[in-house]
């Protein structure tokens, strides 16, 4: 192990929520990591330890190897009582899977989120990024961008579940009492853990009725594939929760994200609006730059090694998404926001069997939002500093105060 305390402690930054809402601070600490100690060993008081990965080469090795590096023991960086309630609790989602398992439990859904079902829902997700830039223009010139933005991929992940669409707002307070707990913004209030279980039996009961509605009446909806496929309560359960959850906030945090890179930098904004043919190549960037998903751990099945560094059966390893985006051996300047970035191999999505399930869907929604908002606003610019989410597992900017103006046709 290394022997180093300072990179030890420097690492533990990671999981400190508050920390996250300075990611400057976060990522010069990444960087330090990367070029002195790429595979550092970390100790948290109430966590059990784990390296901490940062290097996109390291990150990928990890990632290519799913049957070593396991996904099952540990996945989220949380507490060791957080560790030990997921780990035996009767709840078993797909990202906590491995090997067959994760196999059969992914092909339930997998259809529904090939490109060409994606494809074949373009003009819906058009409809809904039409609507969501008439919200903006209907705000009079000035917003909170974040806070409209967020119901555009959850409006699209509620019409492929099924949901109705008074439900949006219930599914994003769910989502952000989950995800972004550690946030003062986003919980109920009172005892984190409190605050955790009272809405994870909030979801869970609604989502049981949800099963046996759709058991007994199913539809051509993704809710009624998942309610009378053959697998366990408790993993279908679990399965309605990942999809209703994780199915947008990360795509409202990519695309926030990737809005306040295009105000922060006005030529690389100017270049998207004279080249609407860029907008391709630069969904890519915002997502590499945004990397809404911090990381998720793999725990390794014998000894081995990441990076030159030994590592044990048993040990964990936090792969940081964000710091391999921003890898100086992986890409060209990456502090530098280029739409025009070519081989753009960021992991803003994962890689291998657990690469992000929906991730042909999120490009679509990115794609048609801009090309939507860009084609509707002439003028648009930050009123204020964006505020960054307290949450260290997904987070990103969760307000964004912007000025506008709509295109005046003739």
């Amino acid at each position: 192990m290394s022997e180093s305390t300072s990179e030890a402690v420097r690492g533990a930054i990671v999981a400190d929520p508050v920390a996250w809402a300075d990611p400057g601070q976060i990522e010069d600490v990444l960087a330090g990591l990367r070029r002195e100690d790429p595979v550092s060993w970390v100790e948290i008081p109430g966590y059990n330890p784990f390296w901490l990965v940062t290097r996109h080469a390291d990150v990928m090795a990890v990632e290519r190897n799913a049957e070593l590096f396991t996904s099952g023991e540990r996945v989220l960086l949380q507490s060791a009582d957080q560790d030990d309630a997921r780990r035996n609790g009767p709840l078993k989602s797909l990202i906590d899977m491995d090997g067959a398992e994760h196999r059969t439990h992914r092909a339930v859904t997998n259809d529904w989120f090939k490109p060409g079902r994606i494809r074949s829902r373009e003009e819906a997700v058009t409809a809904e990024a039409r609507r969501t830039v008439d919200e903006l223009i209907e705000r009079g010139g000035e917003c909170d961008f974040a806070e409209v933005i967020a119901q555009f991929p959850l409006r699209v992940v509620l019409s492929i579940l099924g949901l109705p669409p008074e439900k949006s707002s219930w599914v994003q307070q769910m989502t952000q009492e989950v995800f972004g707990a550690t946030d003062p913004d986003m919980r109920r209030g009172g005892d984190l853990g409190q605050s955790y279980r009272e809405t994870m039996r909030e979801v869970l009961t609604y989502f049981m009725g949800l099963t046996a509605d759709r058991q007994k009446n199913p539809n051509d909806d993704l809710a009624s594939v998942i309610a009378n496929a053959d697998i366990g309560e408790a993993e279908r359960l679990s399965y309605y929760g990942l999809i209703a959850t994780a199915g947008h906030d990360t795509t409202s945090y990519s695309i926030t994200g990737g809005m306040a890179a295009l105000l922060e930098n006005p030529d690389q904004l100017a270049l998207l609006r004279r080249d609407p043919e860029a907008l391709t190549d630069a969904v890519e960037e915002m997502l590499r730059w945004s990397s809404p998903v911090r990381g998720f751990l793999r725990t390794a099945q014998r000894d081995t090694e990441v990076g030159g560094v030994p590592i044990k059966a048993g040990q964990s390893l936090l792969l940081s998404f964000l710091s391999a985006n921003r890898d100086e051996a992986a890409f060209e300047e990456p502090t530098r926001f280029d739409i025009t970035r070519a081989r753009n191999r960021h992991v803003a999505f994962g890689f291998g069997p657990h690469a992000c399930l929906g991730a042909h869907l999120a490009r679509l929604e990115m794609k048609v939002f801009f090309t939507e908002l860009l084609s509707r606003i002439d003028e648009i610019e930050l009123a204020g500093e964006p505020a960054f989410a307290q949450a260290v597992i997904v987070s990103g900017i969760k307000r964004l105060p912007v000025r506008y103006k709509e295109r005046q046709t003739a």
